[in-house]
Order: structure tokens, then C-alpha cells, then sequence
């Protein structure tokens, strides 16, 4: 038997969106795989990785220039006998000699006996053999000793770190080929409506464009999860079960579109409801209708299905703890004075309007946000005008009308 969500009819934002980080919050407790290193990007460790080598491995040449013993350039200019050339990787360690003076290209062995290197600019060649240094310098300067980077055991990586290219490379370096990682949360996709066609079909009256689907996965992908499918029904119940029960077979949490509200042709409420869905309103505004379902153990969640409620619902109910499962950083907010004024919002509805942070000095598009505009109406069919925003502008359920210049919370989209 599927646990019964809590009922969503009017309820607080806050409040649902605890309900469904309740249920996603499990995920977290996903099973560990293994997965080669240079296929580990965004991917995040399950366990600590230590290194199981020192880095450098050996001394080397921090620069292209000579090896040479600090004790014999203490007065510069002075002219050194050259002793040999030595190539990054070459095996050979052959001393050098006491008052002589090595070739040595960047990363290659430090010979024997040498204890500093000076760059190849702070010298000049001699045709005889011979190379002239123009500056001391210090023993250990431009040599890098073995273990300054990393020493044997040394953490390299925490348990739940969201693996960026920097520890790739980490990873990489002390020769490591593979990592374990946590499996990555797995979202489906599932839009209604028998008036949308995908993008590139011509329209025939009454038909829009699913601009839903795309959008879903797109933030679902954004948000480190992997998506195993993206699929649009009918208004047909018999196609939604079909769709539906592939989906929960293969994904850790479904999102649908459309099909919630209080129409003749709510496909997504008449199938759920009789499996314990909870249908109904949240106080806010785009995105009031909502349901929350557990089918055969996976959570789904129901947003409206106009497409800037869509998105917002995301946003508010789903970004959150999907980012946290996935080892990313936490949405950031900010408190800005509006550019505009707010005439009228809703009462008893928490409104969340499309903005434009306005940044450095007047006209710039870089630089500290020092305020926010609103960029569109407050409709939910403004899916064109919410490419022009980048934040989220929240307004409280008990305030009706803001001044310009008044602080808001805004959230980055």
C-alpha cells in the first residue's frame, strides 16, 4: 500500500513544500556505483578518497631553464660547463657533476647533487658548451619536492562532494582511474493535454507548442538529475496509466503537467485521486493547484499546467531539495529595493513575479544587484517574458500592493 500524502487543499506554501521534501528526502540513501574518473564530472563521491600516492612523485623543475648546485652561482654572472639536457619524463638520474650545470625542461627529474634551477631567462647559452648565469639563486628555489601537493593517505575528496572538473583532475593526477559515486536521483517527465504538439508540427487551431516538457527537463538537468524520459499524453486516462506506470518503473521521482485543476478534462487528478493522491489548492499565485501522489513507492508530483506555473512550482516546491540531494549550492536570495511599484497582488496568496536584477551602475549588466524590476505581468501563460527574468520576485500573502523602492525577496533562477 502507497503511504498517503498529507492534504494540499489551501495550504501554505512553506507547509507543502515540507511535505514534498519529506518525500524526496530518502533519496538521499541511494545505492553507490562505480564509474571511470573522466566520467565522474558532476557526479558526487560516496565515500572519501584518499590519495594512494604523493604528489610530486619525485623532484622536478618547477621551470625550463638549468639544474645547477646554489653553492656555484653565488657570484653572478658566472660561466657553467653544461652536463647533459634532461627531457620531462626521461628515466636516466645521472648526478651532476660538482661546478656544472644541467638542461632541465619543466616537470623533468632534478639530477642528483643539483638543488635549485634557474630559469632559462636568467641565462645565456654559449656556443661552447657552456651556458652563463646571469642570477643566483637559492637552493630549492624553482624544484618542487616530492609530497608538497599531496602525501600518501592525504584526503583528496569528501563523501558527498559534487565532483567538479577541478577534483576530476585531482583524481586523475594520483592515478586513479575509476570512483564510487552516488547514483544520481532519476526524474521522469510526464505532460497532458490534447491541445499540445511538440515544436516543429504545424498548429491547427487550438493547438500550442509543449514548451513543458522541454522546460522540465531542462531544469530537472540543471538541477543534477538525470532524466530517463520526457513523454506527453492525451487527455486519455488509459494513455496516462500506460505513461505513468513505465515511468515509475524506471525513475526515482515523476513530474507531471496539466491535468490538476477543477476542468472536465483533469487526467491527471481522475487517475490519481483514486491511488491516494492529494489534489488542491496552495496559497499562491501561478502555480495554486497542485498534487502530490505515491505510486508503487515513487513520489509524483503534479503541477499546473500553464506553462510559467509549471516552472514556478519547480522552482519553489522541487529545486531545493533536488539541489541539495545532488550536492549542489543552495539557491541564493537576496533583499532589493523594486524598481517598480507592485499595484495590486492577491490577498491571502503568496504571488511570485518574473524580475530583472539591475546591477553596478545604471545601464550596467554586471556587478553587485543593487535593485529589481519586474519584467512581466503576473499571468501564467507569460512563458516568453520569463526568458527575460532572472530572479523570482516574492511578494507575502498578506501584502496587496508594494511602493518602488520597497525590499523584496528575490530568488535566482
Amino acid at each position: 500500500m502507497n503511504p498517503r500524502p498529507a492534504d494540499v487543499s489551501a495550504r501554505p506554501v512553506d507547509d507543502y513544500r515540507d511535505s514534498i521534501e519529506q518525500l524526496l528526502r530518502p533519496l538521499a540513501a541511494r545505492t553507490v556505483e562505480t564509474v571511470a574518473v573522466p566520467s565522474a564530472l558532476g557526479r558526487q563521491s560516496a565515500e572519501d578518497v584518499r590519495s594512494p600516492i604523493e604528489l610530486p612523485v619525485f623532484r622536478n623543475s618547477a621551470m625550463d631553464g638549468y639544474a645547477v648546485r646554489a653553492e656555484s652561482v653565488l657570484v653572478a654572472p658566472v660561466t657553467l660547463p653544461l652536463a647533459g639536457v634532461v627531457a620531462a619524463g626521461a628515466a636516466g638520474r645521472a648526478p651532476l657533476p660538482r661546478g656544472a650545470a644541467m638542461k632541465v625542461m619543466t616537470g623533468a627529474p632534478i639530477p642528483p647533487g643539483a638543488d635549485c634551477v634557474i630559469p632559462v631567462e636568467d641565462t645565456r647559452a654559449g656556443a661552447d658548451g657552456t651556458v652563463t648565469v646571469e642570477r643566483g639563486r637559492s637552493a630549492g628555489e624553482f624544484v618542487r619536492e616530492p609530497g608538497t601537493d599531496v602525501r600518501t593517505g592525504d584526503l583528496l575528496v569528501r563523501a558527498g562532494t559534487r565532483l567538479a572538473p577541478r577534483h576530476v583532475a585531482a583524481l586523475a593526477a594520483v592515478g586513479l582511474s575509476a570512483v564510487a559515486v552516488f547514483r544520481a536521483v532519476r526524474g521522469a517527465v510526464i505532460t497532458t493535454g490534447d491541445e499540445l504538439v511538440a515544436a516543429g508540427k504545424t498548429l491547427r487551431p487550438g493547438q500550442i507548442y509543449n514548451s513543458n516538457g522541454v522546460a522540465l527537463a531542462a531544469a530537472l538537468a540543471a538541477n543534477g538529475v538525470e532524466v530517463v524520459s520526457v513523454a506527453h499524453s492525451t487527455d486519455d486516462p488509459a494513455r496516462f496509466r500506460a505513461l505513468l506506470s513505465a515511468a515509475t518503473e524506471n525513475a526515482d521521482v515523476v513530474f507531471t503537467s496539466g491535468g490538476v485543476s477543477k476542468g472536465d478534462f483533469e487526467v491527471v487528478k481522475d487517475v490519481l485521486e483514486p491511488m491516494g493522491g492529494r489534489f488542491g489548492s496552495v496559497a499562491m499565485q501561478p502555480g495554486g493547484p497542485q498534487g502530490l501522489t505515491v505510486v508503487d513507492g515513487v513520489p509524483v508530483l503534479s503541477f499546473p499546467g500553464n506553462p510559467v506555473s509549471t516552472m514556478v512550482s519547480f522552482e519553489v516546491f522541487a529545486r531545493p531539495i533536488l539541489r541539495h540531494l545532488a550536492g549542489l549550492p543552495t539557491v541564493d536570495t537576496y533583499e532589493l529595493p523594486l524598481v517598480n511599484a507592485v499595484p495590486r497582488s492577491p490577498e491571502g496568496k503568496r504571488q511570485f513575479l518574473r524580475g530583472r536584477l539591475v546591477r553596478g551602475q545604471p545601464g550596467a549588466s554586471t556587478g553587485q544587484p543593487r535593485a529589481v524590476e519586474v519584467v512581466s505581468g503576473p499571468g501564467s501563460h507569460l512563458v516568453a517574458a520569463m526568458a527575460k527574468a532572472d530572479v523570482l520576485i516574492e511578494v507575502p500573502a498578506e501584502v496587496t500592493a508594494l511602493p518602488a523602492g520597497e525590499l523584496v525577496r528575490v530568488w535566482l533562477l
